[in-house]
């Protein structure tokens, strides 16, 4: 059983044990887009996406990197004293330019003071050898972290979803990150459509074969501006979305099945109100979810990587 004093390796001890302090991320926006959205591999991104889902407000593609990061580390200076910040590369595919251009980027984000590391979120089709070895370099003078959406497993869901790369990709892109330095991350998503139980269950056994050092999850959510909120809308019935309580028990199974050592981010995904169709969980907010995670876990006595079987 994990010695964090949790069931399972939480992301807020792994950064406190790492840097000895708490560590935000500040979100920034500089405009990229996605091979399935600019009609390279697809057009109309994923049917489950709207980015101002998650974009904080202070994120303005047409602002500096520098500005972004300023007015964020001024929000949230006033609720935590003392603190350092990563620069999180989030909307849309962020390694999704050439290489001049992103050194350029993450160098002027790694300039702004208290900025002591990057997270780059991107797409498992979206990175290359030439693109790795410089992160690679970063490294080594700074945190760098890497994360990739997976989102499942399933070649028939990625599919469906229209992520355009298959399950292939993520292994090739995970193989090709391995022991350069850069911490991996990767996120699924819980419910999509056409995946049974067993099927959810099956993603923590194959993501666990990747050589990740963290996982974000969260459950399925319909929101507005999405082709999926077009799809809810003409036939409910294709999507199962998940009963806060039916998640709860199920992420308490999931984690049995992960491989010990993969730190846990998240467990759900906020989405602001406003743009949010459905599940509509009465308003349950992120630690309040995690709680009742720890309670079911005790509860059924189990913990991360109880029931995993190493391949």
């Amino acid at each position: 059983m994990p010695i964090t004093g949790k069931r399972y390796l939480d992301y807020s001890s792994f950064i406190k044990s790492t840097f000895g302090e708490r560590v935000q991320k500040i979100s920034i926006d500089i405009g990229f887009s996605c091979p399935n959205r600019d009609d390279s591999k697809g057009y109309g991104g994923c049917t489950y996406c709207n980015n101002n889902s998650f974009n904080p407000e202070y994120c303005v593609s047409t602002q500096p990197i520098t500005e972004q990061l300023q007015e964020g580390i001024r929000r949230f200076s006033k609720k935590y004293k003392t603190q350092h910040y990563f620069a999180y590369f989030q909307a849309y595919t962020n390694t999704y330019a050439d290489l001049e251009s992103l050194k350029n980027m993450y160098e002027e984000a790694l300039r702004v003071p208290k900025v002591i590391g990057l997270v780059i979120g991107t797409r498992p089709d979206c990175i290359s050898e030439e693109i790795i070895e410089y992160l690679s370099f970063l490294s080594k003078r700074t945190y760098i972290s890497l994360e990739f959406g997976v989102e499942s497993t399933l070649n028939r869901t990625l599919k469906n979803v229209n992520r355009c790369h298959a399950f292939e990709d993520t292994k090739a892109a995970f193989n090709l990150c391995k022991n350069k330095g850069v911490h991996l991350g990767a996120h699924l998503i819980l419910g999509l459509p056409g995946e049974t139980k067993e099927a959810l269950l099956n993603h923590a056994v194959e993501i666990s074969k990747l050589p990740i050092d963290t996982i974000k999850l969260h459950h399925l959510q319909i929101v507005k501006q999405s082709v999926m909120a077009s799809q809810f809308k003409k036939n409910p019935d294709m999507f199962n979305l998940f009963t806060s309580e039916r998640y709860i028990e199920f992420i308490s199974e999931f984690i049995g099945l992960l491989r010990p050592d993969i730190i846990i981010e998240r467990f759900i995904s906020e989405t602001p109100l406003d743009l949010l169709i459905a599940p509509k969980w009465n308003g349950l907010k992120n630690f309040e979810v995690v709680a009742k995670i720890d309670k079911e876990l005790s509860k059924r006595n189990t913990w991360q990587g109880k029931n995993y079987r190493q391949p």
